[in-house]
């Protein structure tokens, strides 16, 4: 199959192709529905009352671990069967959702809690790198293919989230709701599992020259430092990646400010922009629909104006508009916000991945992008964690908008300064 010509329906004339995109669909419904869950415990639970760190400190917990551990994922599934991981993958987090809906309903707290959510969250995160490596055994048009599948899976796990919400009515909001809802992100899990099961064994890779070509643990260690000192080398893709990172501290100093705003000063908004998790749920659907938006229109616009001034206007796009719209505090100008934060960020990242694609050595790609992936993640945890200390707990605070629109402005300095650096020529 040409990838030139390929189409959504070409994609879908084959069967494993489908039965791979639904097992992707069914896992990530089930996420926006245990992500919904752990959301509405933590922040909108009367029956909690946590505060900005203890929310930090919760991202900390559930993301850091796996940003770390995350580039060694492709160790193990250069090693094990893809389709194995997939559907015991599956099971453990239907069985591990229960745990954390016992959790939730016991009202316990701290640690526990917290490794409950990050166990399923590292196993989610280990299926969705399992999905994006069994992929070319089910299509040769690789390009289209991932951009079907991670949209979709974007989009279906928005949906998962608005289904949690149309049962909050019914399960209410104290510890036995969330913990009804965190439940029942059981049944896409196993409905995924199911869907996979009819795969044959070892349909999915790893094929025999994959698995002698596996990497031990301290090799995959020394290549991210490896294509760390390679992407610094290449003064385009070093100033791409600086871009996006500046951006992901924004991003993170951002989420925490409208968690804090949608659990404390607009908690009781109503009409056609709610407060609470409804408003939060909004908010995400905003985000989601500015990163269709500008994957829409960048390609368009990097033709037109060159993909150095796009990604500038970006970020000056959001130096402005961020402490703007922020200012007001209110729904509407917070989900108007949220939009133009979602150009900004899929924008740029759709620049970044061309750049570091373009720009470096074909035999160090993957390990810049394995820096790539660990650096994005970080750098929003820790701007997170700087938030818990910087804002109150309503949320509300002039001066970490102004720092972050400083920030954008501090990121096109980066950008294009780095990008002008003189690179001395190898000996």
């Amino acid at each position: 199959m040409q990838e030139s010509g390929a189409t959504v329906r070409s994609l879908l004339v084959r069967a494993d192709f489908r039965r791979l995109f639904a097992t992707r669909l069914l896992s990530q419904f089930g996420d926006g529905v245990f992500q919904a869950a752990l959301a509405g415990t933590v922040l909108f639970n009367p029956q909690r009352a946590a505060d900005p760190l203890d929310v930090a400190v919760g991202f900390a917990v559930l993301l850091l671990p796996w940003s770390l551990v995350g580039p060694f994922a492709g160790v193990w599934l250069d090693r094990w069967s893809r389709r194995s991981v997939l559907l015991r993958a599956n099971v453990l987090r239907a069985v591990l959702v229960a745990v954390v809906a016992a959790v939730v309903l016991g009202g316990v707290d701290g640690v526990p809690f917290l490794l409950a959510g990050l166990a399923v969250v590292s196993v989610s995160r280990f299926v969705l790198a399992a999905l994006s490596a069994a992929l070319p055994h089910t299509t040769d048009a690789l390009v289209p293919a991932n951009a079907l599948s991670t949209t979709a899976g974007s989009v279906a796990a928005v949906a998962g989230g608005g289904a949690a919400l149309l049962l909050l009515p019914l399960t209410g909001s104290g510890d036995a709701g969330y913990a009804a809802i965190a439940l029942a992100a059981a049944a896409p899990y196993l409905a995924a599992a199911g869907v996979v099961a009819r795969f044959p064994s070892g349909y999915l890779g790893p094929d025999a020259v994959d698995r002698a070509a596996a990497a031990p643990a301290r090799t995959v260690l020394a290549g991210l430092v490896a294509g760390a000192r390679h992407a610094w080398s290449r003064p385009p893709a070093a100033a791409a990646l600086a871009a996006i990172g500046l951006h992901r501290i924004g991003f993170g100093l951002l989420t925490l400010m409208t968690l804090l705003l949608y659990r404390g000063p607009l908690e009781d908004a109503s009409g056609l922009f709610p407060g609470g998790l409804a408003g939060l749920g909004q908010l995400v659907a905003a985000i989601a629909a500015g990163s269709l938006l500008a994957a829409a229109v960048t390609p368009a616009a990097v033709r037109r104006v060159g993909r150095v001034r796009w990604t500038v206007g970006l970020l000056l796009l959001g130096a402005v508009a961020q402490p703007l719209l922020g200012l007001a505090f209110q729904p509407p100008t917070v989900l108007a916000g949220g939009l133009l934060l979602g150009v900004v960020g899929q924008g740029v990242k759709v620049c970044t991945d061309a750049t570091v694609q373009e720009t470096v050595d074909d035999d160090f790609r993957g390990r810049v992008f394995s820096v790539y992936d660990t650096l994005f993640n970080v750098a929003f945890v820790g701007a997170v964690l700087l938030a818990a200390v910087l804002l109150p707990r309503s949320g509300e605070s002039v001066p970490v908008l102004l720092l972050v629109g400083a920030g954008y402005l501090v990121a096109v300095g980066a950008y294009l300064g780095i990008r002008r650096r003189a690179v001395p020529a190898p000996a």
